[in-house]
């Protein structure tokens, strides 16, 4: 069980990092600082023992005033816990020019738990600590009409992978690995609902995976038993993941048509 820890959640008003917040807050022995560009909105009033942080974690500056923050919640206490679970996707054909917001995505998905890493680091000062990064079952395998979070979740998964060979044995680092999530997460993936990739799991069900990979210090979690057998068997049987992307590019091109029906109806 956790218990009497310190602990940085961030995205945590909706989806995975919700529901692995009303986990952890139910032990009233942590204190948690729980982040999110909507935290004081959503979250006010949540538990005693969680302070809502309103901070965007896609820049220097908003990972920097988290661990300012932490220091002023905690008293000076050192994080237990930093759990950098915030990210977002787009669902979307890759076919534009727009530094930007590919810049926007890498920012918020990689680049700044990568800079959390390093900060978390510098604050542990040698003593034991815990970093846990949401990756995605994506950044093991891509998807069509996920080109960029896919990137996103790639290059996390190649840098946790390295860090490994770097970090010192006081660090523990878990990796979730969740499929796709019945979350807020694809309603702002594109302006239009769209078909969700198969499979599909229950945010409650990845949280107490993770939750309880967290407490046994476990350095991968990955909630879906199907997922991990599909991996098994695309690597015997090639001729599986490509009827898998056919099925999964299908419901791409159902997207692009509905988009192009919203764009003449708005024309």
């Amino acid at each position: 069980m956790i218990n009497n820890k310190t602990i940085v959640l961030t995205g945590a008003s909706s989806g995975i990092g919700l529901e692995v917040l009303k986990l952890i807050s139910a032990e009233k022995s942590n204190k948690i600082l729980a982040v999110s560009r909507h935290a004081e909105e959503k979250l006010t009033g949540f538990a005693e023992n969680v302070t809502p942080f309103t901070c965007d974690v896609s820049s220097r500056e908003g990972v920097d005033a988290i661990f300012e923050k932490a220091n002023e919640v905690f008293g000076g206490r050192q994080i237990d816990i930093f759990y950098a679970n915030a990210g977002f996707p787009y669902y979307e054909e890759f076919n534009y020019t727009n530094w930007e917001r590919i810049l926007a995505i890498f920012e918020t998905n990689t680049i700044s738990p990568i800079y959390t890493y390093a900060k978390y680091l510098h604050h542990l000062d040698g003593r034991p600590g815990h970093l846990a990064y949401t990756v995605s079952a994506i950044g093991q395998m891509a998807m069509p009409g996920y080109a960029l979070y896919s990137a996103t979740k790639f290059a996390l998964h190649g840098f946790q992978q390295a860090i490994r060979l770097e970090k010192p044995n006081s660090l523990k680092l878990t990796c979730l690995y969740p499929v796709a999530t019945d979350t807020n997460f694809f309603k702002v993936a594109a302006p239009i609902d769209f078909e969700k990739p198969f499979p599909v799991q229950k945010p409650e069900v990845v949280a107490r995976k993770m939750v309880a990979g967290l407490e046994n210090e476990k350095k991968f979690v990955s909630p879906s038993p199907l997922f991990a057998l599909s991996k098994v068997l695309m690597s015997i049987a090639p001729p599986i993941r490509t009827i898998y992307w056919k099925l999964e590019s299908a419901k791409l091109e159902r997207f692009k048509e509905e988009i192009k029906k919203v764009k003449d109806i708005i024309k």
